[in-house]
This record gives structure tokens, sequence and C-alpha cells, in this order.
């Protein structure tokens, strides 16, 4: 059982941001800038291109609100997507806030940040998916 899926059956918590069915969305709590989302699918597979073609594009269609959230709520200029997978054996996809190429760079140092940011961070992107 991966970190991932310990976080969607809640035995680890987590900054949930959306979830249904099939998909679960949190906060990175090492995330590259503010509001790095990962976005997972409820299954157990460990490469994004080895989901079924409608599990992959279902992943995307929940991501997109996630996405528009972000662009609303960041301080953006765009909300970009990497799929990388080295970290986890959970295919998963990052959903992250950017305003320079510099900000999908996954091998600079990660943001810390105190839990009542990260609150605020969750709160401020739900309370957009809910508008």
């Amino acid at each position: 059982m991966t970190i991932f899926s310990k976080i969607i059956a809640g035995e680890i918590p987590s900054y949930k941001i959306a979830e249904d069915d099939y998909f679960y969305a949190f906060l990175d709590i090492a995330p590259l800038v503010k509001g790095h989302v990962l976005v997972i699918p409820k299954v157990e597979v460990d490469k994004v291109f080895d989901l079924d073609d409608t599990y992959l594009s279902r992943m995307l269609v929940f991501a997109k609100p996630i996405a528009h959230a972000l662009e609303k709520t960041m301080n953006c200029k765009r909300c970009g997507l990497s799929v990388v997978g080295l970290e986890v054996p959970h295919a998963h996809l990052h959903l992250l806030p950017i305003n320079e190429m510099d900000d999908t760079n996954f091998t600079r140092g990660k943001l810390q940040l105190a839990e009542t940011e990260m609150q605020e961070i969750q709160q401020t992107i739900t309370s957009a998916l809910k508008s």
C-alpha cells in the first residue's frame, strides 16, 4: 500500500482539495510553490500512462476545475501540469500555480509552510471550487 493509498483511506492526514469516487486531490506538504496540488487516482497504479484511457481522461477532467481554482486564487499566470512520478509509485499529477518556468523545477528546494498557512491555502482553493 503506497503512502497515497493511505492518504485516500484516511490513515494519513492531508489537506484535501477535492474528491470523488475515482480521484483524490490534496495539497503537497513539500510544495514547489504555494498551492501545489497532487491529483491521484483511487486505484493503485504505478505509472500515470498505465491507467486505462477512460480513467486517464477522467483524471484530467477531475483536475480541470482545480486548475481553474488555482489560477483564480494563487496569484499566478497559469496552472502548470507535471507528471513526474518518481517519488511515490502511485500515479499522480502535479498541479502547480506558475509565473515562470523555474516554478516547475523539481530539483530545487521545497517550501516549508506552517500548518496554518497550509489550512489557509486549502480553504482559499476549496472556496473557489464551490463558487
